[in-house]
C-alpha cells in the first residue's frame, strides 16, 4: 500500500476507500463546504431579482437605444450572472477559503474553450441550426448528443486538465465548485454570443435568456464536478465519470428540448422565455438539492466507516 498522501507528499495515516491520506487532507476531504450551497441558492434568488428588475425597467422606461448602445448594454447584461455568482461565493467562502485564482482560472478557461471550441463545433461543424427542428426525435437527439455532450464535455475537460491534479483539489465539494465555475464561464460566452448574434436583443427578454442559460450550465457543471470530486478522492469504476458527464449532457439536452416544445404548446400570451426561466430555476434547484444531499450522505458514510475501522470521531 502507498504510504504517501493521495493529495500531498506527507506520510499517509488514514484511508478513504482505496486511497491513503495524511490527517490534514483526510479531514479536508470529509469537510462539508456549506458556503458553496449558500452561494448557489443566494445567486439563484439574486438572478431572479435581477431579471425582474431589468424586465420591469425595460417595460416602464422603454429606452430607445441605438444599435451600438443596445449591444453594449446587452453584453453587460450577459456578464451579470457571472458577477453575481462570484460576488456571493467570495463573500460566503471567507471561512472556508478556496484559492480564488484557481476558481477564476477555471471560469476563464471554460470561457475560452466555449469561444474556441464549443460554439464553432455546435454552430459550425455540426451546423445544428440547419437541421435541429426537423422533427421531435431529431430535436431530442440533437439537443442531447450535440449541445448537451459538447457543453458538458467541455466542463469536464476544463476541470480535468486544469485543476484536477492540483493539491488544492482536496475535498469532494471542490469538484462541484470548479464544475460550477466552468459552467458559469461557458454560459458567459454563450450569452455574449447570443447578444452579439441578435444585434442587441430586447433587454427584458435578453435578461431572462441570460439567466436561464447561466442557471442550467452552472448547476449541471456542478453535477459533472460532483463525479470528478469522487473520482479524485476515491477509487471509482472507469465508467463512473463518463456516466456523470453523460447524465449531465442528457439533462442539458432535455432541458433545451422541453423549453422549446412545452412553451410552443402553450397559449401565445405566455412568454417562451419566462417558461424557460421557470424550468431552469426548477432544474437548478433540484440539482443543487441533490448534490447537497448526496455529499452529506457520502460524508456520513465515510465518517461512519472511519469510526468503525480507525476510531475517527465524526
Amino acid at each position: 500500500m502507498d504510504d504517501r498522501c493521495r493529495i500531498g507528499s506527507e506520510p499517509a495515516t488514514r484511508s478513504l476507500g482505496a486511497y491513503r491520506f495524511c490527517d490534514r487532507h483526510y479531514e479536508r476531504a470529509l469537510r462539508q463546504r456549506g458556503s458553496l450551497w449558500r452561494a448557489d441558492i443566494v445567486s439563484l434568488v439574486a438572478l431572479g431579482l435581477f431579471v425582474l428588475l431589468v424586465y420591469a425597467l425595460d417595460a416602464a422606461l422603454n429606452p430607445r437605444l441605438d444599435a451600438g448602445a443596445l449591444l453594449l448594454v446587452g453584453t453587460v447584461v450577459a456578464i451579470v450572472p457571472t458577477i453575481i455568482w462570484l460576488a456571493f461565493f467570495y463573500r460566503l467562502d471567507r471561512l472556508e477559503p478556496e484559492p480564488k485564482t484557481l476558481v477564476i482560472r477555471v471560469g476563464v478557461l471554460a470561457a475560452l474553450a466555449a469561444a474556441a471550441v464549443g460554439i464553432p463545433l455546435v454552430e459550425g461543424f455540426f451546423d445544428i441550426g440547419s437541421w435541429l427542428n426537423r422533427g421531435v426525435i431529431t430535436q431530442i437527439l440533437g439537443n442531447i448528443l450535440v449541445i448537451g455532450f459538447v457543453q458538458m464535455g467541455l466542463v469536464y475537460l476544463v476541470v480535468r486538465l486544469s485543476v484536477y491534479e492540483s493539491a488544492e483539489f482536496d475535498e469532494w465539494t471542490d469538484g462541484i465548485l470548479y464544475g460550477t465555475a466552468a459552467g458559469i464561464g461557458l454560459a458567459t460566452v454563450i450569452n455574449i454570443e447570443f447578444i452579439l448574434g441578435s444585434g442587441g436583443a430586447d433587454l427584458g427578454l435578453a435578461a431572462i435568456r441570460v439567466a436561464l442559460t447561466a442557471l442550467v450550465l452552472a448547476s449541471l457543471g456542478g453535477l459533472v464536478g460532483y463525479f470528478l470530486g469522487h473520482d479524485r478522492l476515491e477509487v471509482r469504476p472507469i465508467w463512473y465519470v463518463p456516466a456523470g458527464v453523460a447524465l449531465a449532457a442528457v439533462l442539458n439536452g432535455i432541458f433545451w428540448y422541453l423549453r422549446s416544445s412545452l412553451s410552443g404548446g402553450l397559449q401565445s400570451g405566455v412568454s417562451t422565455t419566462w417558461i424557460g426561466l421557470i424550468l431552469a430555476a426548477v432544474l437548478a434547484g433540484i440539482v443543487t438539492w441533490f448534490l447537497s444531499l448526496a455529499v452529506r450522505n457520502e460524508l456520513r458514510r465515510a465518517l461512519s466507516a472511519g469510526t468503525r475501522t480507525e476510531g475517527v470521531k465524526p
